[in-house]
């Protein structure tokens, strides 16, 4: 049986959108820890807001894991095979560094740096190639 080329490009289309307005939901409050970082005053931030916005991301990175394994199991048309298993991988990246932020809010030993550094960065690189391979899907399956 043939994959449904409208279907899969619907699904795509969804989980992108999804995931942008799971990102917006909790986009206010990674620019208030980021703006504390860079005034280097995460000292300041209270254990409740930790907790607070630990909670906010984990549940974004439930969201974004239920988002995963609608990717996961899609059928992708044939001339999108390859695109489609590199944005698995590039999901699967963007996901672990979400995972990786949650886990540098403790709300008693307080912000890790470094590991929301890295996070960050994974989930940056993990963006970008998504957007290559959103970007190269397209060009392949609306080509006429």
């Amino acid at each position: 049986m043939k994959p449904n080329i409208g279907y899969y490009i619907q699904v795509i289309n969804d989980i992108v959108q999804e995931t942008e307005k799971v990102g917006e939901e909790m986009n206010g409050h990674y620019e208030e820890l980021r703006q504390a970082i860079d005034d280097k005053k995460e000292a300041d931030i209270s254990k409740e807001k930790l907790a607070e916005v630990q909670g906010i991301f984990n549940e974004g990175t439930e969201k974004y894991e239920v988002f995963l394994k609608q990717i996961l199991g899609l059928r992708p048309p044939v001339k999108v095979i390859g695109i489609h298993k590199k944005l698995e991988r590039c999901y699967t990246e963007y996901v672990a560094g979400c995972k990786e932020m949650v886990l540098s809010l403790d709300p008693e030993k307080g912000l890790d740096t470094a590991l929301f550094n890295a996070s960050e960065e994974k989930q940056d690189k993990a963006t970008d190639d998504i957007s290559f391979c959103i970007t190269k899907m397209s060009n392949l399956l609306l080509k006429k």
